[in-house]
């Protein structure tokens, strides 16, 4: 702890102890919008595999990859990447002034490097049967390379190819020690519940847990660990590993970052952390004063009060007192859930929203007075039910019914609910994306537009989602010569997401070229004109 707490001192950040929180980082200087505060590696991370789909090992990739022909389970993109992964170690172990290491090695020595490296998780899977590595999911490739990490840095094993050295040293950031201070699920459970019956998904989860761990230990072979440390490690994965995502927020692996989840969580953040490849990047926000605490969302903070609460129950076990959360009950906070979640007023001119009767009997617009039965909000929803249920029985590749099916959810939900309705809004969202991959970019277009309004109202100013939703209208725009409409688009994108997202990525300078392409586009066209 001692030897972390100098390295963020460093950074302008301390950790401290809170009776309520636990630990919590706090800032010793002020830092500006965009400023980056703490960036990590992951300790250990894999990419979100399935049947369908398959990701590099390295960076995430979906494209030109080749699998491990001897453990048939980890895939690369090619040799490009398994060098890059393993040079990024080498150039720590270089660092090191006991290490004594040349990196002027050829290409072929560093794939070399790669396998050598890779042999221990691989000679662990290759003797496992067919089937039983049809079970290696993700979360299990997760605790099994985490142990792995735990036994290079703490044994002294050597590379055979080109020196002799500790494999992955230790550091005040990356450590195993970091991720046993990591406040496990299961211990939260029981000062939570301690005393109290426990509900059958939480004994379903234990049970799980319990299984994966077995799992694990089948694989492993190790001795030195049991199923019970596996289990909490697993809890422990639950409640701190992220999604790592691209730049524009779709998933593509998941990660552990023993430092970033120290950060506690907010539903009104001053910080939003991203990605960078694999690199965990926190930045402010908004301007965060010296004695702060620094603060992330965990959850998608777009619905109402209890939703959220709902939502952090489940995964985390604690309940937000966030100045937005601590509103709970009062009649701001009522009004809110009944605009995000509620139902629309009867007659479309207006925009009130609607409360429960006393007798229970239907709903009253809060403005109008206008009355809504419930008979009659239950015909729509039924018919939005079975359309929705629809939608999970078909097959992949049929867009066009897919999209049928999605306008007339949206035009029910249209009459039914608010128009600033979460539901409603993401029910758009996927409809923008059907339409585009249909290349109908007019009616993405006009879907777009409407969902701008409602992301600026559940979102804060500097959200990235609000952000890349203006840059998806500007790029829509620009693509039906809309230039002028793309400029204000693009521009609002950049004035956001500069702050969220930095201005390095290759994300952020595509984005930054589209904008000064529209730029010299628009002032083209008058001189042409002339």
């Amino acid at each position: 702890m001692e030897q972390l707490q100098k390295a963020l001192q460093d950074r302008g950040l301390i950790v401290t102890d809170s009776p309520e929180k636990g630990r919590c980082l706090f800032t010793t200087r002020d830092f500006c919008p965009g400023e980056v505060i703490l960036s990590q590696e992951p300790y250990v991370c894999v990419p979100n595999n399935s049947y369908s789909e398959s990701k590099c090992d390295g960076c995430f990739a979906s494209s030109n990859l080749k699998k491990c022909s001897a453990c048939q389970v980890v895939w690369y993109c090619g040799s490009d990447c398994q060098v890059r992964e393993r040079f990024q170690l080498l150039c720590v172990l270089a660092s090191f002034k006991s290490f004594n290491i040349s990196l002027n090695f050829s290409c072929n020595n560093f794939q070399k490097l790669e396998w050598k490296l890779h042999r221990l998780e691989c000679q662990v899977l290759s003797k496992l049967d067919k089937d039983r590595r049809k079970s290696v999911k993700p979360s299990i490739r997760l605790m099994i390379k985490l142990y792995l990490r735990r036994k290079l840095q703490s044994e002294k094993l050597y590379l055979l190819v080109c020196f002799d050295c500790q494999v992955i040293p230790t550091t005040a950031m990356d450590n195993y020690d970091l991720v046993e201070a990591l406040v496990a699920r299961s211990m939260l459970f029981l000062n939570n519940f301690l005393g109290k019956d426990m509900s059958d998904i939480d004994e379903k989860q234990l049970v799980l847990y319990a299984q994966m761990a077995n799992l694990v230990n089948l694989i492993l072979q190790w001795q030195e660990i049991n199923i019970k440390e596996i289990a909490e490690n697993f809890s422990k994965l639950a409640c701190n590993a992220h999604t790592i995502c691209d730049s524009e927020l779709r998933p593509l692996g998941t990660g552990l970052y023993p430092v970033i989840s120290i950060i506690n969580h907010s539903c009104l953040p001053n910080a939003v952390l991203v990605f960078e490849g694999r690199l965990g990047v926190v930045r402010a926000v908004q301007h965060i004063p010296k004695g702060a605490e620094v603060l992330i969302s965990y959850i998608e903070t777009a619905g109402s009060t209890m939703t959220r609460q709902k939502a952090l129950k489940e995964q985390y076990l604690f309940t937000c007192t966030c100045p937005r959360c601590i509103k709970l009950g009062q009649f701001e906070d009522i009004k809110e859930s009944s605009i995000l979640e509620g139902y629309r007023c009867k007659d479309d001119r207006c925009s009130g929203f609607l409360l429960r009767d006393s007798d229970d009997k239907g709903f009253t617009c809060q403005q109008c007075g206008l009355f809504k039965s419930k008979e009659e909000i239950k015909s729509k929803a039924s018919e939005i039910k079975a359309l929705s249920n629809i939608l999970t029985s078909m097959s992949s590749g049929n867009n066009q019914k897919v999209l049928s099916i999605y306008k007339k959810i949206e035009k029910l939900q249209r009459n039914l609910c608010h128009p600033f309705s979460v539901s409603l809004m993401q029910t758009r969202d996927k409809l923008i994306k059907i339409l585009m991959e249909v290349e109908d970019w007019r009616e993405a277009l006009a879907y777009c537009r409407l969902t701008i309004p409602v992301y600026q109202r559940v979102y804060p100013g500097f959200h990235p989602l609000l952000g890349l939703q203006h840059y998806t209208c500007g790029k829509l725009e620009w693509l039906l010569g809309e230039t002028e409409n793309a400029i204000k688009s693009l521009t609002k994108a950049v004035d956001i997401l500069r702050i969220t997202h930095g201005t390095n990525s290759l994300f952020m300078k595509e984005l930054l070229m589209k904008l000064e392409e529209a730029r010299a586009e628009a002032s083209y066209k008058p001189s042409l004109e002339d």
